[in-house]
């Protein structure tokens, strides 16, 4: 049972941001410093990409764990309340974002997905590392998030 009325419940909802979260200005930042130029959610894109690196034909989903479910993540886990809404909307998340990837390899760019759990202050070090490694491979897709999926 939500601890919440429904009004207060959707005045709670209607504050989460869909663009320039704080994971997202992280990454814009952490990009920027290291030298590369980009676009903002290009409209013209499948999934309207967060972020867009036009001359290297890359781009990146900047996905909070919750919202996107990432695999075997404690910041991923079920509310306890409305469960069956939860699954079904969290799930066609996850299957828009396969759709997407899929989209826009197959339109020739690569897609990178950071997940906000590499985003800590303790992980920005190794996560721009890791960004900088796959940026200069040439991986169709990859993934940047917690080494230890126990963390």
């Amino acid at each position: 049972m939500d601890n919440k009325t429904k009004e207060a419940r959707s005045r709670n909802m209607a504050k989460v941001k869909a663009n320039n979260t704080k994971p997202e200005l992280i990454v814009r930042s952490m990009l920027h410093r290291m030298g590369f130029r980009f676009r903002l959610n290009r409209k013209d894109l499948p999934g309207k990409p967060d972020i867009v690196l036009p001359g290297k034909k890359i781009v990146v989903f900047v996905h909070g764990c919750f919202w996107h479910q990432h695999d075997n993540c404690k910041k991923a886990t079920l509310p306890k309340s409305n469960l069956t809404f939860w699954t079904s909307k969290l799930s066609k998340n996850k299957l828009r974002d396969q759709e997407v990837k899929q989209a826009l390899i197959e339109n020739g760019w690569r897609v990178l997905w950071i997940w906000q759990c590499s985003l800590s202050k303790l992980q920005t070090e190794e996560t721009k590392r890791r960004i900088l490694e796959w940026i200069n491979s040439d991986k169709k897709f990859g993934e940047i998030g917690l080494v230890d999926k126990n963390a």
